[in-house]
């Protein structure tokens, strides 16, 4: 037989997209259209519905870029269409390549009521299954112009992103604006070709089951009538039946297919967009699920449901009738899709815990499985987050984005810092985006790394990032792969259906351990500078705020500002998006979340101050209170209390001019050296007698790399940028700025490019650190701001701090795992430790450093060097990302074991507050071991007065702490995050625990001011 294969598969592309396709609407009308364009935000639908309209037509522009436009669209069904299926198509201006990066729409009724979105790939409104003749038409269209930002030509700097900098030339045409009559047999048929020429193109080409379906699809083509596809389409579809009926063999791969609409919760769009893009996926996904009764649709994020429920009841109502068939599964258990990098330890643990409350209260779901498929990598503090939130899967397919090592598994145990496991999936189809396609299934096939071990996958299908959501189209194809010959085996489930058979089916899959680092988007950790900063304030000021008002609270009866802190959290909690804190959305984005970070933290200091000033005593007495935040003693002020610092037994400080320029800084403690171009060439811990810098290197050296990637700008720092480098060694001036018995300190000012740095270096009495005050007046242009410390210590791994403890990672590049590690993450510290004498290198607020390991040829010593990082300066998709001044503090501590560096960490993080009266707070709960540390003290979530304490070991080691409190209680018992009790506890007067490496402990007493 001659292979005529490619002409047949030639000739069905062009037959199904010029005949067929087109015939799936063979008659139609043109609409009338009328426009109304809101003077700037976003009107209420009562509002845009009732405005006066202007003539519009399609081909005439509209839609100024972030503008919106109220539609209302009107025709009547000719009389010979009585009977048939009527549907309104309208065309935005669509491409159909980006949806949802662009214009869209939600429709109405007259009365307001929510009837479905519309996209680039959703571009129709039922009107009428059996159409009545002169039937009047009205819909009304809340049209969003939203620019395209990532365009054909990505990551071209654009002032789109900010609405006042976008202008305001109309962005789009109108387009299709017509009522037709739509082809059900002609759609199936469009169907049914797709299905069988997809899936065809992925068999072998000396298979059978290929050539069976090509000449199936031959015989169709033969059978439609090109001038009459829609008196032919049944026909043509009787050809396909009996290729479509065979089976799928009995091995074949089982995916469990879940719509879902991946939607950001900012990114290329502000968040007031992402409100109106939920409404219109969920109202879309709500309609489906009422047109089809197999199909199942999950969404994450809690906050998305509770701004449809705030801004769209209307949709919302509908939304929990599905939920409550089961239907509309929430998914997660998060409030958003966070990062999970640089969230602080309580960040974390409350992303549960308020997630998972909202599903319990309003729906009364309780989600085991936490949903992260875009995140760009995966703390190792994590797994015991989710296990502590009463949850046990996890899902994301980001890692399949590694540039470098492919991930090993896609079913899998992973493990965390602490040893708990948590049972994971990688989608093999690598995508939250699946559109049911044949090459899309295929992959996920050829890809499933288990085979042979499990045969289950997941595929969460449908329109995502910018939302959409599943298509009719999905799920029609859907139901041809159910049990379809040479493909997997396709089903709807919910994602707990599908993480209960692969746990049955693999228990013992294999198990990783550590972090789960994404080869990529690593400067996802640096840029956007203010947004990380009012982040990392913001997880401070709510440790304080619940501790002190908890303390006031339970001592002196002051309401506790439950309210407050529950709002405050969740608007933090939204910011650490995986999108925001990242520092990867539009410039919109990031300058409101600055806004809303000082709004924030003017909000708790409030609280912070009036709790405070009730516990301080008298104000007028003419003393003062110092308050401690942080889990450890200091200066005489007890963890989590207050009183009077204990001044330093050690003595003052001095300074002398250095032969050659700069300074000596002396404490008694540490003796440092800084030269005369403000680079420390010297820091000795005088206990030990050693010196902390490599021999001949200068420390807190700032070096700039230019630093254009090859794509993803705001997300990607690529190795090459380390090829060039330009340390910044001249100084404009090198003066002694503090000499004083309680402090020394240098300023060394700096001028580079069109930028200026000013650092403060400063010893303090009684202090085994050197702190580190840089300020940056930044307008450099696609360049990396790092500071260096070159160290004179040999080993082959380090500490990095993150949620509930540390993690190691390695100082060399062994392997391509590890060279790939080249940029990561930290919390508070690092700490580098030969046996017996380390350094730690602590922050307020950065995330992002790298570490590197030279051996000197001179002596044969190791130089380890470990580099924060500051500042960067990307054009997409903010074109002005990080511009103008930036403010950090560091601190360099010589000698420290990891427990200095966790102490030392928290200093830096929660500076005593001050505040006049006469009164020593004792704190509410205190541990007799240093390396266990309080995370949380506050009360009840549920107002019932309750007070929680949660605490961690914090060093690596087992620990056995008591655990003593200054109120009385009836009882305790260990409680998951959501504080629901899990075990009661014996005391007696205080509470034992016992901790592994790493465990975190909550803990609730109930019976508050009774003695127990």
């Amino acid at each position: 037989m001659h292979d005529d294969r490619t002409l047949t598969e030639s000739r069905l592309k062009r037959v199904l997209e010029e005949r067929i396709r087109p015939a799936i609407h063979p008659e139609s009308v043109p609409l009338e259209v009328g426009i109304w364009t809101a003077p700037d935000e976003p009107v209420p639908v009562a509002e845009g519905i009732a405005a006066p309209r202007s003539p519009i037509a399609a081909g005439d522009a509209w839609g100024a870029p972030w503008g919106t436009s109220w539609l209302t669209v009107s025709g009547v069904v000719p009389q010979a269409w009585a009977g048939r299926t009527v549907e309104a198509l309208i065309d935005l201006g669509f491409d159909a390549n980006m949806p949802g990066f662009q214009c869209e729409g939600l429709v109405y009724l007259p009365d307001g009521s929510p009837v479905k979105g519309l996209n680039p790939r959703n571009q129709w409104v039922r009107v009428a299954e059996r159409a009545v003749g002169g039937e009047e038409v009205l819909l009304h269209v809340e049209a969003a112009s939203n620019p395209v930002i990532l365009d054909y030509h990505p990551f071209l700097p654009t002032e789109l992103g900010e609405k006042e900098t976008a202008g305001d030339t109309p962005q789009y045409r109108l387009a299709r604006m017509d009522l037709a009559v739509f082809d059900e047999t002609v759609w199936q048929l469009v169907i049914d070709l797709e299905v069988l020429g997809e899936l065809m193109e992925e068999l072998p080409v000396d298979g059978a089951r290929r050539w069976e379906i090509l000449r199936a699809v031959e015989a169709a083509l033969d059978a439609v009538d090109l001038q009459d596809v829609n008196g032919t389409a049944a026909a043509a579809r009787s050809r396909l039946a009996e290729v479509l009926a065979s089976p799928a063999e009995p091995s074949a791969h089982r995916i469990s297919a879940v719509g879902h609409a991946h939607i950001d919760s900012a990114w290329l769009w502000p968040l007031r967009e992402t409100v109106r893009k939920v409404a219109r996926t969920t109202a879309n996904m709500t309609a489906l699920l009422e047109d089809e009764p197999d199909f199942v649709y999950t969404m994450s994020q809690a906050q998305q449901y509770a701004w449809i429920k705030e801004h769209r009841p209307e949709v919302y109502a509908r939304v929990k009738k599905a939920v409550s068939e089961g239907r509309f599964v929430p998914a997660g258990g998060m409030w958003v899709e966070s990062d999970t990098n640089m969230p602080s330890s309580e960040a974390m643990a409350r992303q549960f815990v308020h997630g998972k409350r909202f599903f319990l209260e309003e729906f009364g779901v309780e989600n085991e499985e936490a949903w992260l498929p875009d995140t760009f990598g995966f703390a190792g503090g994590l797994p015991q987050i989710i296990k502590a939130a009463g949850s046990k899967w996890l899902l994301t397919q980001k890692i399949s984005w590694s540039q470098v090592n492919s991930f090993p598994h896609h079913t899998f145990w992973w493990e965390g810092i602490d040893g708990t496991r948590i049972f994971t999936h990688f989608p093999p189809i690598d995508t939250y985006n699946c559109s049911m396609k044949g090459k899309e299934i295929a992959h996920a096939v050829r890809n499933f790394k288990d085979k042979g071990r499990a045969r289950h996958s997941i595929a969460p299908t449908g329109w995502g990032d910018g939302g959409g959501g599943t298509t009719r189209e999905m799920v029609a194809k859907a139901a041809r792969l159910r049990d379809l010959e040479g493909s997997a085996r396709v089903r709807w489930e919910r994602p707990a259906e599908f993480f209960a058979k692969a746990e049955a089916e693999y228990p013992h899959a294999p198990v990783w351990v550590g972090e789960l680092y994404l080869e990529l988007h690593r400067a996802t950790l640096t840029s956007q500078a203010r947004t990380k900063q009012g982040n990392r304030a913001s997880e401070n000021l709510l440790r304080e705020a619940e501790l002190w008002a908890a303390t006031a609270a339970v001592r002196s009866g002051v309401p506790y500002p439950y309210e407050e802190l529950d709002r405050i959290w969740k608007t933090v909690l939204l910011h650490q998006f995986h999108d925001i804190l990242p520092g990867s959305s539009i410039a919109w984005v990031h300058r409101e979340a600055e806004r809303t970070y000082a709004a924030v933290a003017e909000e708790l200091n409030g609280i912070i101050g009036r709790a405070q000033r009730v516990l301080a005593g008298d104000p007028v007495a003419g003393g003062e209170v110092v308050f401690n935040a942080a889990p450890h003693e200091r200066a005489g002020v007890p963890a989590g209390g207050a009183g009077a610092v204990v001044a330093p037994a050690s003595g003052g400080c001095a300074a002398e001019v250095r032969p050659g320029g700069g300074f000596v800084l002396d404490n008694g403690l540490l003796r440092v050296a800084v030269d005369g171009r403000g680079l420390v060439v010297s820091v000795v811990d005088l206990a030990s007698g050693r010196e902390t810098l490599a021999p001949g290197a200068a420390a807190n050296l700032l070096q700039v790399h230019p630093d254009f990637p090859n794509m993803w700008d705001a997300w990607d720092v690529d190795q090459f940028y380390r090829n060039t480098v330009t340390d910044l060694t001249d100084a404009d001036e090198v003066v002694l700025a503090e000499e004083s018995a309680r402090a020394v300190a240098v300023r060394v000012t700096r001028s580079f490019g069109a930028s200026s740095a000013v650092q403060t270096l400063t010893l303090t009495a009684g202090a085994k650190r050197l702190d580190l005050d840089t300020e940056v007046d930044w307008h450099e242009t696609e360049k990396f701001l790092k500071a260096a410390f070159p160290l004179d210590l040999h080993t082959d791994r380090y500490a990095a701090e993150t949620q509930f403890g540390h993690l190691f990672r390695p100082t060399h590049t062994n392997t391509s795992w590890e060279a790939a590690k080249f940029e990561a993450c930290n919390h508070r510290f690092v700490h580098f430790e030969e046996p017996g004498w380390g350094v730690a290198l602590v922050t307020a607020s950065t995330y992002g450093h790298d570490v590197t390991r030279a051996v000197r040829p001179e002596d044969g010593g190791t130089t380890t060097t470990v580099r924060m990082s500051l500042l960067r300066a990307p054009r997409f998709p903010d074109p002005h990302t990080d511009q103008g001044v930036h403010r950090f503090r560091h601190a360099l501590v010589p000698g420290a074991s990891v427990g200095d560096a966790v102490r030392e960490g928290y200093r830096i993080n929660l500076p005593e507050r001050v505040v006049p009266g006469d009164a020593a707070v004792v704190p509410l709960a205190v541990v007799d071991d240093d390396g266990v540390a309080v995370s949380a003290v506050k009360l009840a979530d549920d107002r019932s007065g309750d007070v929680v304490v949660r605490l961690y070991e914090s060093r690596g080691g087992r620990a056995r702490t008591r655990l003593t409190t200054d109120f009385g209680w009836a009882a305790v018992a260990v409680c998951d995050l959501l504080e629901r009790p899990l075990a009661d506890l014996a005391a007696d007067g205080g509470v034992e625990v016992s901790l592994r490496p790493f465990e975190l402990v909550t803990l609730r007493f109930t019976g508050v001011g009774q003695r127990g």
